[in-house]
């Protein structure tokens, strides 16, 4: 009976921009008065996701009920940050009934699912699934090369090429782990499109996995909650190209943050975050900004130069306006000219 006392455990993994936070945040909104806490793992410094989760106002997930953890990869600071962290929650005096964990764009999966064989934690929750996310319309663009005998090639052609591309281990990693594949942004693919990346994912997955297409993160939490993997007892079926080391660190990756002033329309800014991905070598925008005249605050977010937005929620009395960017991309990125772009 004792694993029937153990508190389920979602794991949303997937790579940058794929749309993790917008498929937890569906979830809260749709609990259904399911009492659930958030796990949210930044990379950098500025919660801009936990934020977009706080934000909700879902009576099921309160303010106090979303952790983030901003000290590092979550895959990198097992003991230091998520054990506690998942202790904490299970310690309060109404704990979750279930918890659902949004990594960064680049953790690896696999070492946070054998942290819950943790003696601290190992008789108190269990991973009900690893749930990948992936940007559809992305991979259709051969964002991702997941081709070895593409990228040998390519070596061939370039030999600033001399190692394996870390954002394909990444990438591969999160669909080697997973209990269930959601294919997002399937409307910004053809059918031609969906049928293709469906078909390479498989390739991919070790096992038999279901891939479900979404728009905007939006899939039935019947769908995604209750899976009863047991992923943490199943190691041996989610293989990963870093088994043998007990550690990755991102040296391959630059964040940064960008203070961004008030602009007169939301376009001003999209069109400057445009240019600045397409002369840059840009992953990742997520942020916020001070739209002149309006209650509410901008969302921004971005994959290359493909930018999304949305107002927010309004501006808190007292709140400073002040708007913030967190800029990922590969090492080397010219910060000042991105930031010269951004805010002119």
């Amino acid at each position: 009976m004792t694993s029937f006392a153990k508190v389920p455990c979602t794991i949303v993994t997937g790579f940058l921009g794929a749309g993790k936070t917008t498929l937890v945040r569906h979830v809260l909104e749709n609990a259904h008065g399911r009492r659930l806490a958030v796990i949210v793992n930044e990379f950098g410094d500025v919660g801009i996701d936990g934020e977009i989760l706080k934000s909700c106002g879902v009576e099921s997930c309160p303010e106090d009920a979303v952790v983030e953890l901003a000290n590092g990869c979550l895959c990198c600071t097992v003991a230091d940050d998520f054990v506690p962290a998942l202790k904490g929650l299970l310690d309060r005096p109404s704990p979750p009934e279930h918890i659902v964990i949004e990594t960064s764009g680049l953790a690896l999966p696999k070492p946070l699912v054998k942290a819950f064989n943790w003696p601290e934690i190992a008789s108190r929750v269990t991973v009900d699934g690893v749930v990948t996310v992936v940007d559809g319309a992305a991979v259709a663009a051969g964002r991702f090369a997941d081709d070895p005998e593409a990228i040998a090639r390519q070596r061939v052609d370039d030999q600033s090429l001399d190692h394996d591309n870390p954002l394909e281990e990444v990438f591969e990693d999160q669909l080697l782990c997973a209990d269930l594949v959601i294919l997002n942004k399937a409307d910004l693919m053809s059918e031609e499109q969906r049928q293709g990346v469906t078909g390479e994912i498989g390739k991919t997955l070790p096992r038999a996995v279901k891939i479900v297409e979404a728009e905007n993160g939006k899939v039935p939490v019947t769908v995604l909650l209750g899976l009863g993997a047991g992923a943490e007892s199943d190691l041996a079926s989610r293989p990963s190209h870093h088994d043998a080391e007990g550690e990755h660190d991102h040296d391959d990756f630059d964040t940064f943050i960008i203070d961004l002033p008030s602009f007169d329309t939301p376009q001003g800014l999209i069109e400057r975050l445009q240019a600045a991905a397409t002369a840059h070598d840009i992953l990742r925008v997520k942020g916020f900004v001070d739209i002149a005249g309006k209650p509410m605050r901008l969302l921004v977010q971005g994959v290359g130069a493909r930018i999304q937005h949305q107002f927010d929620r309004r501006w808190a009395t007292g709140e400073a306006r002040q708007g913030r960017l967190v800029v990922i991309g590969e090492k080397g990125l010219d910060r000042a000219a991105i930031a010269a772009l951004v805010t002119g």
